[in-house]
C-alpha cells in the first residue's frame, strides 16, 4: 500500500507540474531566447565575415608614404597602390575625391600609429581602408622575413602542449578539472531551477486548504518523499530542455558562433573524483531539498517562505567569494569553515574535489555530513508538515511540533 501511495504521489506531482502552462513558459523561455540569440549571432557573423572579406579584397585607388622602409613596393603595386610624392598633396586629393585613400606609415609601426585617410563611404565600408593598410604591412613583413615558418613563429601562432606531474604521475590539467566540476554545474542548475518548487511543494496544499484532507489517506513521509522524487524528475526534464539548444548550437553552428572545438579525448576522468562528485551532489541535493521542504512546512504563505529562500540561495554562492583562496590555499581557515559548514559544504567540497585538493578523509566527512543532515532534515520536514498542515495563518511552532508525540 505504501509503495502504491508513493507511486501515486510521484505520478500526480510530475503530471501536475508538467501539465502547467506556466511551467513550460518558464522552462522554454530560456532555450527560446538562446535560440534567437544563436540565430542573430550566426546571421551577424556571416554578414561580418562577408564584409571583412570584401574589405580585404576591396579595389580602390590609394597612395602611400613609408618612413619605416618595411613596405614592399611590389606588393603595393599588386594591390593597385602608388607611392605618394607629397603627403600633403595626397591628403588634399583624398579630400577632393580625386584619390580614394592615402596611407602614411610611420618610422616604427609597432609603437607609432599608421595614419589612414579615405573618402567616406559609410561607417560599414570605411573599414576597408585600415584593413588594406594592415594587410600591406603584414604581407611586406612576411616578405622581409623570407620564410613562411619564421613568419608564423613571429606571429606566435604555434601549437604548444604542456604536461605536468603530481606525485610522479601525469596530472590531468584542465582536462582533469572539467569532469568533476560538472557535478557542481548540475548542482547549481538543479537548485536554481527547482529551489522555488521545493519551497512551495508543501505550501500549495496548505494554501489550498486541502493538506489535512490529504493526510487522512496518506502518510506524511510518503507524501514528502514522493514530492522530493517528483522534483528530481521534473528537474531532469528542465535540464534536458535547457541543454538541447546548447548542444544544437555547438553541433550545427559551432563555426558561425566562433565556439572552440572541444576534444573529448583531452578529458582525464579520475574515477575517485567522479564518485566523490556524484555523492556530494546527491548529499547536497538531499540536504537542500529537505531544508526547503521543511521551511515550506513551517511558513503559512509562499511570500513569507520566499524570504528564507533568498538566504538559502545566498549560502550556495558564498564560497565563490573565496574561490581564489579555495584554489590556492585549500587549508586556509575560511576554506575549511566553508568545507564543513553544511550549507556551503557541497559547493566548496565540489570545487576542491575538482581541483584535486579534497583529501579522501575530508571527502568522507563531508559526504557523511550531507547525507546524515539531509535525512535528519527530511524527517524534520515530515514532522513539521504533519503538525503544520492546518496552520494557515501563522508559522508552525517548533516547540509545539516536537512536544507532541
Amino acid at each position: 500500500m505504501a509503495r502504491h501511495n508513493l507511486g501515486t504521489v510521484v505520478s500526480f506531482e510530475v503530471t501536475r507540474n508538467l501539465t502547467k502552462r506556466r511551467f513550460w513558459i518558464s522552462t522554454l523561455i530560456v532555450p527560446v531566447i538562446f535560440g534567437i540569440v544563436i540565430a542573430l549571432v550566426v546571421l551577424s557573423n556571416t554578414a561580418t565575415d562577408k564584409s571583412v572579406n570584401s574589405q580585404k579584397n576591396a579595389k580602390f585607388t590609394f597612395s602611400y608614404s613609408d618612413a619605416s622602409g618595411y613596405i614592399d613596393p611590389a606588393i603595393v603595386a599588386s594591390f593597385g597602390g602608388t607611392p605618394a610624392a607629397d603627403p600633403t598633396a595626397a591628403i588634399a586629393d583624398v579630400k577632393s575625391g580625386a584619390l580614394d585613400a592615402y596611407f602614411a606609415y610611420p618610422a616604427d609601426p609597432t609603437k607609432q600609429t599608421t595614419k589612414v585617410y579615405g573618402v567616406d563611404e559609410g561607417i560599414f565600408q570605411n573599414g576597408k581602408y585600415s584593413s588594406v593598410a594592415t594587410a600591406l604591412l603584414v604581407a611586406s613583413a612576411e616578405t622581409k622575413i623570407g620564410d613562411a615558418k619564421l613568419s608564423t613563429l613571429a606571429q606566435g601562432s604555434v601549437p604548444v602542449e604542456s604536461t605536468t606531474y603530481k606525485d610522479g604521475v601525469e596530472a590531468g590539467g584542465i582536462g582533469g578539472v572539467i569532469p568533476p566540476l560538472l557535478f557542481l554545474a548540475i548542482f547549481y542548475i538543479v537548485i536554481l531551477l527547482l529551489g522555488n518548487q521545493m519551497l512551495t511543494s508543501t505550501l500549495e496544499e496548505k494554501e489550498d486548504r486541502v493538506s489535512e484532507m490529504i493526510l487522512t489517506t496518506l502518510n506524511p513521509t510518503t507524501l514528502v518523499v514522493g514530492k522530493v522524487i517528483s522534483l528530481f524528475i521534473v528537474g531532469i526534464v528542465q535540464m534536458i530542455v535547457f541543454t538541447l539548444p546548447i548542444i544544437i548550437g555547438y553541433v550545427f553552428f559551432r563555426t558561425a558562433l566562433s565556439l572552440p572545438e572541444f576534444d573529448l579525448s583531452s578529458l582525464n576522468i579520475n574515477p575517485w573524483q567522479m564518485v566523490v562528485g556524484a555523492l556530494l551532489l546527491a548529499g547536497g541535493f538531499t540536504l537542500f531539498t529537505g531544508t526547503l521542504v521543511a521551511v515550506g512546512a513551517i511558513m503559512p504563505t509562499a511570500k513569507e517562505a520566499g524570504q528564507v529562500f533568498g538566504i538559502m540561495m545566498a549560502l550556495i554562492f558564498v564560497p565563490f567569494y573565496a574561490v581564489t583562496l579555495v584554489v590556492s590555499d585549500p587549508h586556509a581557515f575560511i576554506v575549511q569553515l566553508f568545507t564543513y559548514f553544511p550549507y556551503s559544504a557541497p559547493v566548496t567540497a565540489m570545487l576542491r574535489n575538482g581541483f584535486g585538493s579534497l583529501s579522501p578523509l575530508e571527502a568522507t566527512i563531508v559526504i557523511v555530513e550531507q547525507f546524515a543532515l539531509g535525512i535528519i532534515v527530511l524527517r524534520l520536514a515530515v514532522r513539521l508538515f504533519r503538525y503544520g498542515s492546518i496552520e494557515y495563518s501563522k508559522k508552525v511552532s517548533l516547540k509545539t511540533a516536537f512536544a507532541r508525540s
